[in-house]
């Protein structure tokens, strides 16, 4: 799609809005040369070029891609008029666009229609907000996580005051649920599990399905980070793609979710998520402002979320691209299906490799790898991947990977012929973009290349 074509549609469909109203005369205070206007641009579109082109099939490094040309024509669109989704009176039409999506996103999940959700600027914040709400139903609580989830769940119980402790991993990378019963049969004070689909370093989906029977043995509650995996619920419930069908599908009947759009939403940053199974939970968020909440006798959004100014924009853009892509197997669906044909090519082809070998196999559309002979040690691997990667991402026709660090245990469990060592690093490639389908191959070639 002309993303430059939508964008002048976007600005003029608000310039006709404006010229609805009378005209006033132009206020000085913020007026610019258009030469200098001019001049600025484009030293900073000089200096945007200092990035790495996250459009394109050859990155395959982080969790980075642009959004739809519609969703960034529709965030300018609304960002052009800057409502604020904080109150119904900071942005009455994106408060909207914000519930019909929010209330899309619990459909895919499959959860009650009654759901309290909203959006957040990200899925750290979505996290903070359901730890906190953890914190709030049970005070006192610990919260457990898996070692391979992400930090923020760390981080934010440290900020809250809770007492965090991390769950050890299986040969997969998923929380290991017998450690955690170990957990939940000696430490009663555990009040919240945090499960992940969809970790950030592997995409490993943790069992969530039979940690169903945990919850129900032991009292506690259950938070899904889906921040990364999430979307992939699609396929999950549609069968359109044979992604860890029964894990995700159990996220309908967990305490609470929280997904990125910004990531396989097809958003710009920031767009994160987080709903609530039970909307009671809305009396933890309760405050007053003397100033701001008389336009509706519903609640607000502001007095559901622990953020205040939040960007309209996002919802407009978030509403635009569900109408063009649904949460169906045939809309948003589709496109997350060739992300794991992309990620399941990749691997088959690496499998296949005399000079590279899997670390694991991929559950959703990470792939992590390592270059590899035989007679190679953990210290072998480590600086090969190291210097693949350097050599990848310099090279004259770059292939762009990320690292992945991971523990002496984790190797040995997945490579007990490899001769261990103190630190290790593996290769990550993430194909979160439909173009990676008939990339992969060429990937791969190039990597070969360079190890040749």
């Amino acid at each position: 799609m002309d993303l430059a074509a939508l964008s002048r549609q976007a600005v003029e469909t608000v310039a006709r809005w404006e010229a609805g109203w009378p005209e006033v005369a132009p206020d000085v205070s913020v007026a610019a040369e258009p030469e200098r206007v001019a001049a600025v641009l484009e030293e900073l579109g000089r200096r945007l070029q200092n990035n790495y082109p996250y459009f394109h099939p050859s990155y395959a490094g982080q969790m980075l891609t642009p959004p739809h040309p519609a969703a960034a024509a529709a965030y300018l669109m609304a960002m052009l008029i800057n409502p604020n989704n904080h109150a119904e009176d900071g942005g009455p039409a994106t408060a909207i666009l914000e519930r019909e999506s929010v209330a899309a996103v619990a459909a895919m999940f499959h959860l009650p229609a009654e759901s309290l959700g909203h959006l957040t600027s990200s899925g750290t914040i979505a996290n903070l907000e359901a730890l906190f709400v953890a914190r709030e139903l049970r005070p006192g609580a610990a919260v457990a996580y898996g070692e391979e989830a992400h930090y923020t769940h760390a981080r934010m119980c440290h900020l809250l005051g809770i007492r965090g402790v991390a769950v050890p991993a299986d040969s997969c990378g998923r929380m290991d649920l017998d450690a955690l019963e170990r957990l939940l049969r000696t430490d009663p004070s555990i009040g919240t599990v945090v499960l992940t689909a969809g970790t950030t370093a592997l995409g490993a989906v943790d069992p969530i399905d039979a940690a169903l029977p945990l919850r129900d043995r032991y009292g506690v509650r259950l938070h899904v980070d889906a921040a990364y995996g999430g979307f992939h619920a699609i396929p999950a419930w549609s069968g359109s793609s044979d992604v860890p069908a029964a894990p995700l599908r159990a996220i309908a009947e967990c305490d609470s979710v929280v997904v990125d759009p910004h990531k396989h939403g097809l958003q710009p940053y920031g767009c994160g998520c987080v709903l609530f199974r039970d909307p009671s939970v809305r009396r933890f968020y309760a405050h007053d402002s003397p100033y701001t909440y008389f336009t509706a006798a519903d609640l607000h959004l502001g007095e559901i979320s622990l953020e205040c100014s939040r960007a309209g924009a996002a919802a407009a853009a978030l509403w635009t691209t569900f109408q063009l892509f649904p949460l169906t197997a045939d809309g948003l669906g589709a496109v997350l299906a060739a992300c794991r044909r992309a990620a399941r090519r990749f691997a088959g082809l690496v499998a296949g490799s005399p000079h590279l070998r899997l670390y694991q196999e991929p559950e959703l559309d990470i792939v992590a790898y390592f270059p590899w002979t035989a007679g190679s040690s953990a210290g072998d691997v480590d600086r090969a991947s190291q210097r693949l990667f350097d050599e990848a991402m310099s090279a004259d026709d770059p292939v762009y990977l990320s690292v992945a660090r991971v523990t002496p245990e984790a190797f040995t469990l997945r490579n007990p012929d490899i001769p261990a060592g103190a630190s290790i690093r593996v290769l990550r490639s993430v194909f979160m973009k439909p173009e990676h389908e008939a990339h992969a191959p060429l990937i791969h070639e190039r990597l070969t290349l360079l190890l040749d």
